[in-house]
């Protein structure tokens, strides 16, 4: 019975040491875990900024020879000789081409010689007509007889009309045996040799002449950009500024002015075709040569911009992360006026100074902190630089 009574005070004993046990283990040993601190996330932010900015309208485009004459020969013969370069640089009547003249000449010559001797039948013909006239006015012949010369010298006085044509006709066909460069331009390839016949009727022609300064570069707008730039230019009456760009390495080839447009829309893909004038003189541009074409409509003063790459598109429109001068990101909505190339133009929203995030706004939330990178200049890199 001793025994039994021992037992059961040594069980109460070590239950009261395990609950004692447990009660300090749920008094201090039960802590809850501290909060794992958000690491900043990394971006790139530009400054808003006030600066000039040219609204734009940028087409692909193709020069094209201001003028182009594909030069023919005006009568048959053998070509004798050419008296161009091939690439070279000819002045307007500048002699081209020589044909054989040696038929013409003796064609004006045989012109020449009927007109001479009709010229002479007809003085005959008037001296008779003015001695008729007399013995009429002395009533020695009859009237009919002066009716009759009169009739004579009219016809002879057509005979040498149309004499004088052939001699005309003959002398312009002996002018056109020498093919002078209707145009100053550059001449390309000839196209037929000498020693070769040609003819009024061949379609191939001796020579191209290309006028390539001044230059023409044509391109098509939308409907939609053709009404601004009739607008900004009063209906094409004023010239518009416009530059042309390589399509390699977009560098500036030269500038010029846009003032012809076509005069109607094409109604299978509602475009307008535009023509522009460039100067050419350092002769970047070259026929058949495609360019980005650049037409300045006009130029915004002191606007607010940021980077293309700072507007983010939402469901209730545009806006963009503003980091303040706690680093911490702020969504702010934004106005968006226009975008030109990489620079978007903010109406409303932004004010000069502020700083934006350009890059890494996936994984932005309001209220997110952020750090900079690659030199991005914004307030968390100003806050780092002073500490």
């Amino acid at each position: 019975m001793a025994t039994s009574t021992r037992r059961i005070r040594w069980g109460f004993v070590v239950l009261a040491v395990v609950a004692a046990l447990l009660f300090a283990w749920a008094i201090f040993g039960h802590k809850a875990p501290k909060p794992a601190k958000v690491p900043p996330v990394a971006v790139s932010v530009a400054k808003v900024t006030a600066q000039d900015v040219a609204i734009s309208v940028s087409a692909l485009g193709a020069a094209q020879p201001w003028s182009s004459v594909t030069v023919h020969a005006q009568v048959s013969g053998k070509l004798l000789s050419v008296a161009f370069q091939e690439g070279g640089y000819v002045k307007a009547g500048q002699l081209l081409a020589q044909i054989d003249p040696a038929p013409y000449q003796a064609a004006l010559l045989q012109a020449q010689g009927a007109l001479k001797r009709d010229t002479a039948l007809l003085e005959n013909a008037k001296l008779d007509l003015a001695r008729y006239q007399k013995l009429a006015a002395q009533d020695s012949i009859s009237g009919q007889q002066v009716d009759t010369q009169a009739a004579l010298v009219k016809q002879d006085e057509g005979v040498v009309m149309v004499d004088q044509g052939a001699v005309d006709a003959a002398q312009v066909n002996l002018n056109y045996c020498r093919i002078t460069s209707p145009t100053t331009g550059r001449v390309g390839v000839r196209l037929v040799d000498p020693g070769n016949l040609v003819s009024a009727s061949d379609t191939t022609g001796i020579v191209i002449v290309n006028q390539i300064a001044p230059i023409a570069v044509t391109f098509t707008v939308p409907q939609g950009d053709f009404q601004r730039l009739a607008q900004a230019s009063n209906g094409f009456s004023t010239p518009l500024a416009t530059q042309a760009f390589s399509q390699e390495a977009n560098e500036p080839l030269d500038t010029g002015q846009l003032s012809i447009a076509d005069n109607h829309v094409d109604a299978t893909t509602a475009t307008v075709t535009l023509k522009a004038r460039f100067p050419n003189e350092g002769q970047k541009l070259w026929p058949g040569q495609f360019v980005n074409v650049k037409l300045t409509l006009q130029t915004l003063s002191h606007a607010v911009t940021v980077p293309a790459a700072a507007i983010n598109q939402g469901p209730n429109g545009a806006y963009v992360y503003v980091v303040g001068a706690d680093n911490k990101a702020a969504v702010r909505p934004v106005a968006v006026m226009t975008t030109q190339d990489s620079t978007a133009v903010i109406k409303s929203g932004l004010t000069v100074g502020e700083t934006v995030v350009t890059d890494g706004q996936m994984s932005l939330r309001a209220g997110s902190t952020v750090s900079t990178r690659g030199g991005g200049g914004g307030a968390a890199a100003k806050s780092k630089a002073g500490a």
